[in-house]
């Protein structure tokens, strides 16, 4: 067997994009290029790799797998140029960097430092739920992750790195919000708005829960810190949020910090990456300016 460097490369944009246009577009040759080196893998391999249903290729599960080889190809290769242009005296290449929808309150500040350090830097920045972060890790698809409640079931280094205190908020003009040391039964009566389930937030805020032995009146399950926040804004309950949600400070957008018992709730945020995997350089740079720089970006009262 024996295929080419550019196989692979062409193979991981089919598996990365669903099409072989779009494949094409990303290794800058033709979709006829393109389609003609994909036949050649294929009969390389000598097994279908991927089939088209209304013109959306699906990989079968020989090309699931050599997607994967073609990953681990594509990163070991971008290690060794950007361990080449180290010695060169040059910083330069790709990192990519997936992290959790709460963590866009700090992370653009945080890239945009890195940015500033290694201008010749080419930067991808996923930002999607907690379920989406653990589903790229999973697939090894970035070199840095960043989120608050890392998978236990995986083989990770995972370094705290900032706190993220999750707190209760009402609306502004709500008379929950004058109160002190509220106990947590007063909200018994309350309707909650709280994030969807499997969310970072949403995970912390349930162990606090059934610790209390508290079940919360849930009347919405939200996907996102705004809709979440205008919801409370207008009337429609209490809710959990993370204090980065609201810029660090004690009223913002229609909704104020409720003072209950036992909150802000403790939890961190995480710089993660898989333990067998050996970062780039880039990626260690970037990993040592998260660790050193996150120290300006703690919200007050964290």
């Amino acid at each position: 067997m024996n295929a080419t460097f550019r196989q692979l490369k062409l193979f991981l944009a089919l598996a990365e994009t669903g099409s072989v246009s779009a494949a094409a577009r990303a290794v800058h040759v033709t979709q006829p290029t393109a389609s003609m080196r994909l036949k050649e893998l294929t009969r390389v391999v000598g097994m279908p790799l991927y089939e088209v249903i209304s013109r959306k290729v699906f990989l079968t599960d020989v090309g699931r797998e050599l997607a994967t080889v073609a990953r681990s190809v594509s990163q070991t290769w971008e290690s060794f140029e950007q361990n080449v242009d180290a010695l060169r005296g040059l910083s330069r290449g790709t990192l990519k960097v997936a992290v959790v929808t709460t963590a866009k309150y700090f992370m653009p500040r945080l890239v945009g430092g890195f940015c500033q350090r290694y201008p010749a830097v080419d930067l991808s920045l996923q930002i999607l739920n907690r379920d989406g972060v653990v589903q790229r890790l999973r697939e090894n698809l970035d070199d840095i992750y960043v989120m608050s409640m890392p998978p236990d079931d995986m083989d990770l280094r995972a370094d705290v790195f900032l706190p993220n205190p999750i707190v209760v908020i009402a609306p502004a003009s709500d008379l929950l919000t004058k109160r002190r040391a509220l106990p947590l039964d007063e909200l018994a009566g309350h309707r909650f708005i709280l994030r969807e389930r499997g969310s970072g937030t949403r995970m912390v805020g349930d162990q606090f829960f059934r610790r209390m032995k508290f079940r919360p009146d849930v009347r919405l399950e939200l996907g996102s810190n705004e809709a979440l926040r205008e919801s409370v804004a207008g009337g429609l309950g209490v809710g959990l949020v993370s204090r980065h949600a609201l810029h660090g400070l004690q009223t913002e957008h229609g909704v104020s910090i409720v003072d209950v018992k036992g909150f802000p709730l403790a939890s961190s945020w995480h710089v993660v990456h898989p333990a067998s995997r050996k970062l780039s350089p880039l990626a260690s740079a970037f990993r040592a300016h998260l660790l050193a720089e996150i120290g300006r970006y703690v919200p007050t009262g964290a």
